[in-house]
């Protein structure tokens, strides 16, 4: 990241091994995400991504770092990418480890999300 483009850092405390650190790249919201996304840790993430009162929300969740996730993620990501486009928005998935891929992958959440191979790529899409 070029220097001077952050203007926003949030950082969570990890609940149950999810780390979220949110921070802002040129007026886009970008979770960074580290350990596993599961049902104890969903509701962290679900906050992390809530974007009620927001108009075109603009947001990129790093996965680089996701160990595992399941079905609670997916949710979370399916429900997170209604509210978004709801209020004229778009997230964008960037980085995801090679096990995550394959669950994206399984359930279509690739299709409908897009995945970009790195962060970089996702915010220039």
């Amino acid at each position: 990241m070029a220097e001077g483009r952050m203007t926003d850092t949030e950082r969570t405390e990890p609940v149950g091994g999810l780390s979220v650190v949110a921070t802002a790249t040129d007026g886009i919201r970008v979770l960074t995400l580290a350990g596993e996304i599961d049902h104890e840790t969903s509701d962290q993430l679900r906050r992390a991504l809530e974007v009620t009162g927001t108009a075109g929300p603009r947001i990129v969740v790093d996965m680089g770092q996701v160990t595992f996730m399941d079905s609670s993620g997916i949710n979370v990501l399916i429900a997170a990418y209604q509210a978004v486009t709801a209020a004229d928005g778009w997230l964008r998935l960037a980085a995801p480890t090679d096990s995550v891929a394959r669950v994206l992958q399984l359930v279509g959440v690739d299709d409908l999300i897009e995945c970009h191979p790195t962060l970089q790529e996702a915010l220039a899409a």
